[in-house]
């Protein structure tokens, strides 16, 4: 997380040293220090993020390196606004005239003296970063708490709930099948019960029966692949009741890995690789794994759906994933860790079935959970509340809990750093909020979490991202479209109240649902849950950068909640709130990239919108936005138009969506992706037509009101748009003719086309 800090801040300043920096003559150095100082403590930072967890030092330098990248930031956003105010006529003319430089001295000499002040700090942290290095030299240390995996094989039979069903399936995919190797995968997020449920199969009579030669091998985290072939050979030679080779612990990988092999080569054997994380920890084992004809198999249990994938698509195997127990069996494992085996007293049912709601039928969850409220007294019902009332800080705090946290914090601590980011983002959102795909692509891109690469759109990358989130097991599908896309997402409760943690220790995200929150020194994202009576007053938000309102009741005045401002803001989403007109403090935000107005009563767009040269989103989904200003046109980075509603009309009515009507000129938009609902209903719809032609980074395009006779234009733009994926076309009536005889060569990549009208053959 840190590491994302680090890289968004030296990102800004590598232009800045191209443009502004001249303008700063005094302060050059500093600022040539700190950028120096930040990129040597670059490469730490990918080892230091994995050990925050398990060591205090750490934590704390990573959370001064993270701090004082956010100032930097700061410092470089407010120096770059102050010239483009203090210079009209564009933002990079001036910057080859001395003479125009800075008007405001105060404001030079305040930010000089920030950097100074900053470069004391980093230096400070410069001693700590040294003795780190010193103290990590070896950097296993740590991850001793790993060893607590092995109580999964040590459960007693009353914590298994719901795993006969599972387990016949497992044994007889492996006993049966064919005289191939094949590998069965067992796949889910962390607590589940992977572990579990794999090695009652492993130990299962008919297993054991069917394959003499068999090893448990546990990969985890830690993965050393020399200990591991070690460990396996050891396994299998005790198998055949043989003692281990001679110069085994000198032996080096490739000859472990021939001596398995030409050992493994003539038998049937099992081999169960327990926690593989990565598929290059797969890729190095399996070639010692002959793929004989003796009906051998290995099992995998694993968090990486993408892993079992492709490790059954390679040798025709199999993939089980692993599913919550449904709501009787949690209910059944919940009353035995709680009440030993009793039923549930009548006047606790209703919280425990709310805590229980809570785990989402994760078997590990129930059982520590269970554990906990067991040493509750039954007839202080004001205990059990309490628990159902901070059932967040209960996760966060208790002791008893320690190996359900770090369970479930293995799958982030184990997330890229480019991951970290998007993942903690997922805080923002209420509980049980289903998070749509495309708006989490979208802020993501907004908030400069993603990195740009070669051959691919950001947004192309930000959909890696999220499919990567997805293989981890760490968000789970909802709703997809009907074309199998994903729709929408969440999280698991359990995840989300680790997040929740991780967000708060971190800084990423201010939560508002409580009067009484504890809040950071400065604040960088807000998200508003419920009322804007928890948005604390008297403080500053100068350094806020994204602001969320969730089901917020009460018309925002942004001016009165928020008196200072907020100056640096680059995400501005209000969808829903009870907004009548566009919020014209928006005219100050230079840095906007992000502004939803989605499902609001929003009507006009004012003229200075053209100002937000940043804009990448607008999002009047759902408004009452019918009509754009010329000024839009001045928003050359604007990448997603959406202006479109559904009608009160039943969605079989032919007349049911709205869109806005077409921009003569609206090929100026050049940048534009994704562009909906355009209205095609006009004198000028010829001119429209030929427009969209320009437009050739459109991934999307919707129109509508299209009357045959702009049927000609339409084909001629379409085919310049080579990058189009989706295309919906309404006709203006019911009998109109959909006229796409001249669509002679149409985009290589169109995948889908929505048509709502008539065709003619």
């Amino acid at each position: 997380m840190a590491e994302s800090a680090v890289m968004s801040v030296l990102e800004k300043l590598t232009p800045f040293f191209e443009n502004e920096l001249q303008l700063l003559n005094g302060s050059r150095e500093e600022v040539v220090y700190a950028k120096g100082e930040l990129e040597r403590m670059k490469v730490f930072l990918r080892i230091a993020d994995t050990l925050e967890d398990t060591d205090e030092e750490v934590k704390v330098w990573v959370k001064q390196i993270r701090e004082v990248a956010h100032d930097i930031e700061d410092v470089v956003d407010e120096f770059t606004l102050l010239l483009a105010h203090n210079h009209g006529d564009g933002f990079y003319g001036f910057l080859h005239k001395f003479s125009c430089c800075i008007k405001n001295i105060k404001a030079r000499y305040r930010i000089a003296y920030q950097i100074q002040g900053i470069n004391t700090r980093i230096n400070n942290i410069c001693q700590g970063h040294q003795r780190l290095l010193r103290k990590f030299h070896l950097p296993e240390q740590g991850n001793t708490w790993n060893d607590r995996r092995g109580d999964a094989l040590l459960l007693d039979k009353s914590d298994l709930v719901g795993i006969d069903e599972p387990k016949k399936k497992l044994v007889r995919w492996l006993v049966e099948g064919g005289s191939g190797r094949k590998v069965v995968s067992l796949a889910g997020m962390g607590g589940l019960g992977k572990t579990t449920l794999a090695k009652q199969v492993y130990d299962h009579s008919q297993v054991k029966k069917h394959f003499v030669i068999h090893a448990w091998i546990t990969v985890s985290r830690s993965f050393k692949m020399e200990e591991i072939l070690k460990d396996m050979v050891q396994q299998l030679f005790r198998a055949i009741r043989k003692p281990a080779p001679k110069g085994l612990d000198s032996m080096t990988i490739d000859r472990l890995k021939t001596k398995i092999k030409y050992f493994l080569q003539e038998r049937r054997y099992l081999i169960v690789l327990d926690d593989v994380w990565h598929i290059n920890e797969w890729d190095a084992i399996k070639y010692a794994l002959p793929t004989n004809d003796y009906g051998s198999r290995v099992m995998l249990t694993t968090r990486n759906a993408d892993l079992a994938f492709s490790s059954g698509i390679e040798s025709e195997g199999r993939v089980y994933n692993l599913e919550p127990l449904k709501q009787e069996e949690s209910w059944t494992l919940f009353c035995r860790k709680t009440f030993y085996g009793n039923s549930c007293p009548p006047h606790l049912e209703e919280i425990c079935r709310y805590i229980l709601k809570k785990c989402e039928g994760l078997p590990l969850a129930i059982v520590a959970i269970g554990g906990v409220l067991a040493t509750k007294d039954k007839r202080r019902i004001d205990e059990w509340e309490m628990v159902r009332r901070s059932f967040g800080a209960e996760i966060e705090g208790n002791d008893k809990l320690m190996n359900l946290r770090k369970v479930l914090s293995l799958s982030f601590n184990d997330l890229p750093y480019y991951l970290k980011s998007c993942f903690l983002y997922l805080s923002i959102f209420p509980e049980d909020h289903l998070m749509e795909h495309m708006r989490l692509i979208r802020l993501w891109t907004a908030e400069g979490f993603v990195e740009a690469k070669e051959g691919k759109t950001i947004e192309e990358v930000a959909e890696d991202y999220f499919n990567e989130l997805l293989n981890r097991s760490l968000m789970q599908v909802v709703g997809t479209t009907s074309y199998g896309r994903v729709k929408t997402c969440r999280i698991h409760d359990l995840l989300r109240e680790i997040i929740i943690s991780k967000s708060r220790e971190q800084n990423f995200v201010a939560i508002a649902k409580e009067q009484n929150a504890t809040w950071p020194d400065k604040v960088r994202r807000l998200s508003i849950h419920n009322t804007l009576q928890n948005v604390q007053q008297n403080r500053t938000f100068s350094q806020l950068r994204s602001l969320f309102m969730f089901g917020v009741a009460e018309r925002p005045h942004i001016h009165t909640q928020f008196p200072n401002g907020f100056r640096l803001l680059g995400v501005l989403d209000l969808r829903g709130a009870p907004l009548t007109r566009f919020p014209i403090e928006v005219v100050n935000l230079f840095y906007l990239k992000y502004l939803s107005l989605r499902n609001t009563k929003v009507r006009t767009i004012p003229s200075f919108i053209g100002k937000l040269q940043n804009l990448e989103t607008l999002d009047l989904k759902h408004a009452d936005v019918t009509v754009l200003p010329a000024e839009i046109l001045k928003l050359k980075r604007l990448r997603h138009l959406l202006v479109y509603r559904y009608g009160i009309e039943s969605y079989a009515h032919f007349h049911s969506k709205y869109g806005f009507k077409g921009l003569e000129k609206i090929g100026a938009l050049q940048s534009l992706q994704k562009l909906s609902l355009v209205d095609a209903d006009q004198q000028s719809s010829g001119i429209i037509m030929h427009e969209l032609g320009k437009l050739t980074q459109l991934t999307r395009l919707g129109i509508i009101n299209l009357k045959t006779q702009d049927g000609e234009m339409l084909c001629s733009s379409i085919q310049n748009l080579t990058n189009l994926r989706a295309l919906s076309i309404m006709s203006i009536e019911e009998e109109e003719i959909i006229d796409l005889h001249h669509l002679i060569r149409p985009p290589q990549f169109l995948q889908r086309i929505y048509f709502t009208g008539r065709l003619q053959s």
